[in-house]
């Protein structure tokens, strides 16, 4: 009997640490008392010690690093590619147009981060459309005295809706776990994902508004990006992503060399511009994002080799590459420290059992009577485990089960995996997820204040999609 009961309380004492654990990393990361990183590293260590299995934190954060290797190494090459795409010019005639019919105004800029992170969103990869849309849309952003998090929350809700494309993953994943066709997954959710982006395009407009009133009017010639005049100066505020910048009457500053550098990656005149290869350039481009798509390699290897070509051919002379290189090192050592921190926290989660034991019990705890209506239980609960877990936790360890329930009461699997993209907008903000740190790093934003921002919008958008999926009768 001693036994039986000792057995019971240990799952559920590692139900309430993996709880206690997540909601101790948030707090703390919120309130800016740890950054995310040592965040990520300390507090599963301390708990995987406070269970008893301090011996064991070695294994569960190999695991969790070669887990997560290939996509650090993705996400490395893959910033080193972009960028040097963005100093060679591919996509400024992308951001002169966004430019244009932005102009100086907050609201049509606010759209206009949605609509660009949606369109580059089509590639299935979050971590580039993040570099792009940020590198396409920072400047302005900066020069307009924009709240940087606005950006940083609008790019990732539009790409989490975008993120259930059949070759974004979760969708695969999810038929995978059920043995269902992506295809038939995919297709009925159409018009609900539809809804959900036009919530987004919405949202962004109430956020525009919103920038617009706070700002009030500004004028074009000001804040063009590809003046040269330098008329608007910045001075930075510190870690919260927020900026001043002086009126005509206001008295001088200056900014920071971090800023200048910013600015000048889209300066018609630098000399890292390569228009001879522009076309040999977009054409690499688009051959390695169809590669991508059509799995010929793994993702790492093809932001490799892409990498390689690219800045043999950009620059050819060695000098030139180091100088490349070393022009986006802060940007690959972020986000590659960021991803191995987050392999800690993942591999402690999963190495202990905590993992298990959350998903196990928020199954067991829905009533009887809800049988029937599994398909709404598992998009409701889709917003909280994405965020918390995983993809492949979530797809994988828990969707089988709720399936398996629903199918009792006759819930199909089909409405089962659509269901459960539902928390995507969520998902792509989590702090398991290595493209959040691409987004908010590239930005110069906290993520304590993303997170803080987006989190409500995010789960809004979500509930909007699954309200969408049952009037269509998909869920």
């Amino acid at each position: 009997m001693g036994r039986s009961r000792a057995n019971v309380r240990y799952p559920l004492m590692l139900t309430l640490l993996g709880f206690a654990m997540i909601a101790t990393f948030l707090v703390l990361i919120m309130m800016k008392k740890m950054s995310p990183i040592a965040a990520l590293v300390l507090i599963p260590a301390a708990f995987c010690v406070f269970v008893g299995k301090g011996a064991k934190l070695g294994d569960y954060v190999i695991d969790g690093v070669t887990g997560l290797a290939p996509t650090a190494a993705m996400l490395m090459f893959a910033i080193v590619y972009f960028g040097v795409m963005i100093d060679v010019g591919l996509f400024d005639p992308i951001v002169r147009g966004i430019l244009r019919f932005c102009k100086a105004d907050p609201m049509r800029i606010v759209v206009g981060t949605a609509v660009l992170a949606a369109v580059v969103s089509l590639d299935g990869d979050g971590s580039t459309t993040f570099m792009i849309t940020v590198s396409a849309m920072y400047p302005l952003y900066k020069r307009l005295k924009m709240s940087l998090v606005v950006m940083t929350g609008v790019a990732a809700m539009a790409n989490g809706v975008m993120n259930t494309l059949p070759w974004g993953g979760p969708t695969a994943r999810a038929a995978t776990a059920l043995k269902v066709d992506a295809g038939d997954v995919f297709v009925p959710m159409i018009p609900a994902l539809a809804v959900g982006l036009l919530a987004v395009l919405v949202l962004s407009y109430v956020l525009g508004v919103r920038e617009r009133r706070r700002l009030g009017t500004l004028a074009l010639d000001a804040v063009l990006v590809e003046e040269k005049e330098p008329e608007t100066v910045l001075v930075g505020t510190g870690g919260t992503g927020s900026v001043t910048a002086d009126s005509p009457a206001g008295g001088g500053s200056s900014e920071s060399a971090d800023d200048d550098e910013r600015f000048a990656a889209l300066d018609p005149g630098r000399p890292t511009l390569r228009p001879r290869l522009y076309w040999f350039n977009a054409l690499l481009t688009v051959a390695l994002l169809t590669a991508m798509i059509m799995e010929l390699l793994p993702i790492p290897v093809l932001f490799l080799l892409g990498a390689a070509l690219a800045l043999s051919v950009n620059f050819p002379h060695i000098p030139d590459q180091k100088a490349r290189l070393a022009a986006h090192a802060d940007n690959v050592l972020n986000v590659s420290g960021m991803v191995f921190a987050a392999a800690v926290f993942t591999g402690v989660l999963q190495g202990t059992g905590m993992v298990d034991h959350m998903a196990t019990w928020m199954v067991d705890v829905i009533p009887d009577g809800m049988g029937p209506h599994m398909a709404l239980v598992t998009g409701v609960l889709s917003l909280p485990l994405t965020y918390f877990m995983s993809n492949d936790g979530f797809y994988f360890g828990v969707l089988p089960v709720l399936a398996e329930a629903g199918a009792a009461h006759g819930v199909t699997p089909l409405e089962m995996a659509r269901a459960s993209l539902v928390g995507q907008p969520l998902h792509m903000s989590s702090p398991l997820v290595p493209a959040v740190y691409v987004l908010v790093g590239m930005a110069k934003v906290e993520f304590g204040d993303h997170t803080r921002f987006v989190v409500k919008w995010a789960a809004l958008t979500c509930l909007v999609v699954l309200a969408a999926g049952v009037l269509f009768g998909t869920v």
